[in-house]
Order: C-alpha cells, then structure tokens, then sequence
C-alpha cells in the first residue's frame, strides 16, 4: 500500500459534531484536515489512518485493514487514542491544544485547536537572509517551555523538527504533531514503523531506543536550531554515527553568531546522550545565558542517574 492511493474523506462529510473543509496535510501515518464545529469555529480534526496498514478509497470512509495487518492497526490505533488522552490533559501556550479525540469510520480522530500562522520550516524557507540570534533564541526559549509541560507529563514529543514547530502570527511557537508521543515505550511499540525524521531524530530514535528521553528530543531541538542556521537538517545520527561528518555549528557560523548560541547548539547534537543538556531547564538556560554551553552535562554519574530515573518513571 501507498499513501497516494489513500483517499482523504470529501469536503463537507459530516464526523459527528464536525464538518469537514479541507485536507491541511497529510503523511504515511495520517490526514490532518481543517473542520467546523458545530458553532462554525475552525479546528484542525487528525486522522489515524497509517498508509503501510490500511486503505481507503473512494467508496467507503472506513478502511479496509488486511487481517494480517490487524493486529498492528489495532495497536497503533489504541496507542493514538491514549496519546489523544494524554495531549488532552495538557494546557500550555506552547503546546497544540486537544480538544476531543473519538473512535469513528473504524479508526480514531483527535480535535485540535486551530492555530493561524506557519511552521518553522516555512519561516526558513521564506526568509530572506540567515534568521537573527535574538529571534532565534527568544523563540526557542519560549517553545521549551512548551516542552518541559511535555516533559513533567512523562510524555515525549520524538519527532521535533521544523515542520512541527508552528509560528503564530503573533510569533508565538506552538509545538504540533505528536504523532510519535508515548506514556510509555512499551516493547510492542516495536510493531510498529518508526515515526521520526532522519537528520532531526536522535541516535537513540535508530537503534538503542531503551535511552530515548527528554535529552532525545533536546537533540531533536539541537538539529532544528541547526536548521535556522543552515537551512537544511544536520547529517543523519545513522550516518553521523558511521562516519561523523557534521560541521559543527561552531565552526560553520564562527563571527555569525555569538559563540556561545553555536557551543549550545553543538552541545545538543552530541552523539552520547549523556553529554548533552539532561533536561529542557539546563538548555534554556545556556540559550538564556545563564549556564555556560560546551561543557559535558553535569557530572557523568549524575546524568546516568537521571537517565535511569526517567526510564523508570515511564515504567
């Protein structure tokens, strides 16, 4: 099966209380459609629809899932449904807002505040020039906060990049598509396709997944402030870990940007887990000054300890 041969559901097709507009975007795991509510409010409705798993044509809303396939549809289905759960209990300006999240037409749907403005990745594209260090360290600062509700919440984002940090037009960040959070990094999660971005995802994301934490995903912030610099991800962690062929941001952007802005974000693309920020706190901050970046976390027997405490907590 392939994506392209996946049908979004038509414009105007009714799911409960919602009304369907337009496809907003769409991947090899879901649709992400712009609706109306009952009170004609816009909201941003995502559909759990994995293109390796399930078919959908013209014909019929409700997919059709080979039985071979079942069981791992019906996993992923149950682990969206949780992550829906989870996502709705959190409440912070720099997170996308759940507002509801239903079974329907055989599979799962999770209601989303709709937000007006563009991703990051946009932004990069669209801007003429190298983006300023004040803009980016003011928004990244103000998205980490985002970040660390994510965090306390025992929850892990796993796929931060550029296309899922949305700036509102007012400038604010809004941390999108958790498609790959998870209470927890259950052993069944291995049935599953990865759900991550080669460039912008961690060593852990491709192979040694038992370390995935918050310094995952500060790895995966790393790589997207490597982006406003370049334009482009950073080599992939696969590839890196072969053969490390980066251009430290210390050396790409030396007289550019201050020295320290590049130490920080060099810091956050260490390969080790363990010698890179050990929580969101300690890279705000060295963005905000505060804490010198460079240096190798806090001392090594403290951050294993943290890193153990973290796995358990996810248990």
């Amino acid at each position: 099966m392939s994506s392209q041969a996946n049908q979004p559901l038509p414009e105007g097709f009714q799911l409960e209380n919602y009304r369907i507009l337009r496809v907003l975007a769409s991947g090899g795991f879901s649709f992400v459609y712009l609706a109306h509510d009952e009170n004609e409010a816009p909201v941003a409705l995502k559909e759990y629809l994995p293109a390796s798993l399930a078919l959908r044509t013209d014909s019929n809303p409700a997919p059709v899932v080979p039985e071979d396939k079942l069981p791992t549809f019906r996993y992923g289905l149950k682990c969206f449904f949780e992550e829906g759960r989870a996502l709705a209990g959190l409440a912070h300006p720099n997170v996308v807002r759940v507002l509801n999240f239903f079974r329907a037409n055989g599979t799962v749907y999770m209601v989303m505040r709709y937000e007006r403005g563009r991703s990051l990745q946009e932004h990069i594209k669209k801007r003429s020039g190298a983006l300023k260090e004040e803009w980016i360290r003011t928004t990244f600062i103000e998205l980490l906060n985002g970040l660390r509700e994510v965090h306390t919440g025992r929850l892990l984002h796993l796929d931060i990049k550029p296309g899922n940090i949305y700036i509102r037009n007012d400038g604010a960040p809004l941390l999108i598509d958790f498609g790959a959070a998870r209470q927890t990094l259950l052993a069944e999660g291995a049935k599953l396709p990865p759900m991550f971005t080669p460039g912008f995802a961690s060593p852990e994301h491709h192979g040694a997944r038992e370390n995935l934490g918050p310094w995952s995903d500060i790895y995966s912030v790393g790589a997207s402030m490597y982006a406003c610099l370049s334009g482009a991800p950073p080599p992939t962690a696969a590839e890196r870990l072969e053969k490390d062929r980066i251009i430290p941001a210390r050396k790409g952007w030396a007289g550019r940007y201050s020295a320290e802005l590049l130490d920080t974000i060099d810091w956050c693309l260490r390969l080790d887990h363990l010698e890179r920020p050990q929580s969101v706190l300690a890279l705000q901050k060295a963005l905000s000054g505060e804490k010198a970046p460079g240096i190798r976390g806090e001392a090594p027997v403290l951050d294993q300890l943290k890193s153990a405490i973290f796995r358990l907590a996810r248990r």
